[in-house]
């Protein structure tokens, strides 16, 4: 992993409303290269992991001629932004209410 990405990854792991990160592959089938926060360990990180992929594969048919960039999708509770590229996935998961 470049020294670029590891610094990004730091500092988005060090901000307060950042409850976990995830970077997945874009092979399939989908693999955890590297997460943070305690909400993607496990069985858990791994529904996250194809639940991410299945939302970015979804969008991307469904606007054919159109490259997805990034995407935010907010819940009840938490808002789960998504950066996809040729070779990453990366979501983060925050806390929308801590400033």
């Amino acid at each position: 992993m470049s020294p670029e990405l590891e610094q990004t990854l730091t500092l988005l792991a060090s901000h307060r409303s950042v409850l976990g990160y995830i970077l997945l592959s874009r092979s399939q089938p989908v693999s955890i290269i590297r997460h943070s926060g305690v909400v993607f360990d496990g069985e858990q990180g791994r529904k996250y992991a194809h639940a991410i992929a299945r939302i970015v594969e979804s969008v991307r048919v469904g606007l054919e001629e159109d490259d997805v960039r990034f995407m935010r999708i907010r819940t009840r509770r938490h808002e789960i932004m998504i950066s996809p590229d040729d070779r990453y996935l990366l979501a983060v998961l925050h806390d929308p209410t801590v400033t």
